[in-house]
Formats: C-alpha cells, structure tokens, sequence
C-alpha cells in the first residue's frame, strides 16, 4: 500500500479507519463490497504490514469474504484430553487457515485498485469525537477529520475491576519441516492436552500444511506469561516425545498475547468513533478467537452505513447470555473451580463439534446451550456463574468500561 497523494490538511473523509490490522483491512474491504465506494475513505498505520506476523485460524461453514486466501482447510480434526483421543468429523465446517503475509499482500493489490481509499503512514496517537465529526490524531502533529473513525487500535492500558476476569492466552508456534514424511495433510489437531499442565490450561495443536511440514504451537491460558525459554522447551519436547520427530528444521516462529477478558470494551469513543478489533471487544473472551467475530462485525457496520447512514450496531439482548457464559468459564478457570483440561474433554466427549462450534459462534439456541452446559462440572459452573454475576451486581454503580472514553 502507498500514499497515491499528499494529503492536504483542510481534507475532510466520510470514513476513517485507524489502524491497518486484520479489523481495519477487513472493514475496508466490506465496505467496498457493500457498494459504499462514493465514499472517501482514509486507512491509517504507523507503517505497511507485510511480515507474516500471525496466523488466522477459524471454522466456518461455505466460504467467506476471503476464501480464496485460506492456505489450508481441514474437515477432520483430532482431540486429545483427559483420558480421551477422539477424531471430530465437523462437516459441514471446515478449519481453515489464513497467513498473515497472504492476507496483506492481497490487501495491498486490492487498495491499489481502489480510487475512493487512501492509504497514509503515520502513528496514530488518539481518535475522539468532536461535535459532529471525529478526529484522528497522529504523531507528526496532523488531524485528519472524517465524519466517522473506526479505531482499532488500543489506545488505552486496560483497568483492572474486581468485578471482571483477567487472563491471558500466550503462545508460541513453530512451522517444522522435515526431511521424511511426518504428517497426514488431512487431519489437524485441534486441542492436544498430553502436556504437563502445571495449574493453568496448556495444549498444543497442530497443522499440518503438507506430509513434512506442519504448525506446532505451544498455548497457555494463564494469568501470566512464561519465560520466554520454557515455550521453546516445551515445543521441543513435544515434537520429540509426542510427534516423535527428532530430525526437522524450523522455518518460522510466531509468538503472541492475546487478552482473554471479559472486561467489557467500549463500542465507541464518543459519539463518532466506533471501536472495532480487539479495542472493540471482537476477542472472545474464553477462546481467543478473533478473526470470524471481526468479519461479522464488520459486515454489519458496511451493513448499517449502507442501509442507514449510520454504523451503530445493537447487540440483540438474547444474544449477551454468551457475555454471561464466558464469564462463567473464565470464574472457573481463573479460581481453579474445574481444571481447563477436563473442562474442554467434557466438551468434546459429550457433544458433536458442530454444536461445540455453534457454542463458540454464538449460534446456539437456548436448547443447545442447556445440553452444552449440562455436559460440564455443572456444580462448578453454577457457582461460577453466581459469582461473577454478584460481582456485577456490585459493579452496577461504577462505570465497567475496560477501556474507557476519553
């Protein structure tokens, strides 16, 4: 991506989108999709993204908005828990893969071709609402002034309630390749839990991308982060004792945090200023996957700003239960009510992925969230359950915002 002109201080955008990750490029894209492309859109980052620095992973039935980016799909996925290996057939979903390298190189090609978006390069320092316009502030001393901004970008350190749940899911994964065949292509693993858990919540998963080489990544929910040597530790002694490989060769290391909170984040700075991404909550608290909650998010924006004008989306009030289920399962992880192990092979042994899936997408109805639920520690849950709703009852009079406005 590159600046096509100068900008000139006096411009005025329909739409500006700060930040030019995952959620910043996809809201882009949709609304171009969506036929808003009369509108004059400015895409702002510190610099253009090119490194493949993560990977996307998501199930999804069909095919999405960036189908033809997935590097690899997988219909069959393994299951390894506590005192269980199962193969989870999930058709019709598919586990899919997106690198990140692949995902901005297309995003480069396609704003190229875009006459309404312009790309500039700068770091953003604050996005506030200012009568009735929002603007977005940077480094260099310039304000670029829109009658809307989508903020990706967390401009505020989190403040911890006691009302809420703080943990983190930590990683770090390695693409493997060796020199004889190791992997079968058609089968993933989604969950291995054959490692010492050491009071937190660790599995590993792999993904294999062809007969010798696979992504094997390390993950710990926990409170707080390992040294940094310990993941590289365990990863080894995984491919070695569980994959029984002792001769490969790494060809790319990625390491990430991700928040798992059930803090709620602000929709908006102000009255101009949507949040989207993880600033916007499209992280899902007790798994960490991000990228399917961005695409839906912000399809219903480019959905609104289309039909509307406007880009507020309501959350239907049936649809926050899940708010209280996550905060359920994090209770029970973060007090140490049930083991995370046996949490996630209750699960899977006593319900098919397809409705674990929907679960986690937050589809279900509320028959299949009663089986869902009645297949865990339900004693363990319900008192998780009364425990974060009594904090919020006691949190009412505060104003819960993780991130607050400014």
């Amino acid at each position: 991506m590159m600046d096509r002109t100068p900008l000139e201080a006096a411009e005025r955008f329909d739409y500006i989108i700060a930040g030019a990750g995952a959620a910043g490029l996809s809201l882009a894209y949709h609304l171009n999709q969506f036929g808003l492309t009369d509108r004059r859109i400015l895409l702002l980052d510190r610099a253009p993204k090119t490194a493949n620095d993560r990977t996307w992973c998501f199930w999804e039935i069909g095919e999405g908005a960036f189908e033809a980016l997935v590097f690899r799909r997988w219909e069959r996925l393994t299951f390894h828990g506590e005192g269980l290996s199962m193969t989870l057939e999930i058709i019709p979903y598919r586990y899919k893969m997106i690198r990140g390298a692949d995902f901005y190189h297309f995003m480069a090609r396609w704003l190229d071709a875009q006459p309404n978006i312009t790309c500039a390069y700068a770091e953003v320092t604050n996005v506030e609402s200012v009568g009735d316009e929002a603007v977005v502030h940077t480094r260099d001393g310039r304000a670029y002034r829109g009658a809307w901004a989508f903020n990706s970008i967390l401009l505020d350190r989190p403040t911890r309630q006691p009302a809420y749940h703080y943990l983190l899911q930590h990683f770090l994964g390695w693409v493997i390749h060796t020199p004889a065949r190791a992997f079968d292509p058609a089968i993933a693993t989604l969950m291995d839990f054959r490692v010492e858990q050491s009071g937190d919540t660790r599995f590993v998963y792999v993904l294999p991308l062809d007969a010798h080489t696979a992504l094997v990544e390390y993950t710990v929910f926990s409170g707080e982060l390992l040294p940094r040597a310990e993941y590289a530790w365990q990863l080894e002694a995984y491919i070695r004792s569980r994959l029984q490989i002792t001769d490969y060769e790494t060809q790319h290391e990625e390491f990430g945090v991700i928040p798992m909170t059930d803090a709620p984040f602000p929709d908006r700075r102000g009255e101009r200023v949507i949040n989207i991404g993880t600033a916007g909550g499209c992280t899902k608290p007790s798994t960490g996957y991000t990228f399917q909650r961005i695409q839906r998010r912000v399809r219903h924006i480019a959905q609104a700003l289309k039909a509307t004008g406007r880009p507020y989306v309501a959350t239907p009030p049936l649809r926050r239960r899940y708010e209280l289920f996550d905060s359920a399962l994090l209770n029970v992880l973060d007090k140490g009510r049930e083991r995370g192990r046996r949490v996630f092979t209750d699960l899977f042994a006593r319900n098919p992925p397809q409705r674990v899936f929907r679960f986690l997408d937050e589809d279900t109805t509320p028959m299949e969230d009663v089986q869902i639920m009645s297949s865990v520690n339900i004693p363990a849950f319900l008192a998780a359950t009364a425990d974060a709703l009594r904090h919020r009852l006691a949190a009412l009079s505060r104003r819960p915002l993780a991130y607050p406005d400014r």
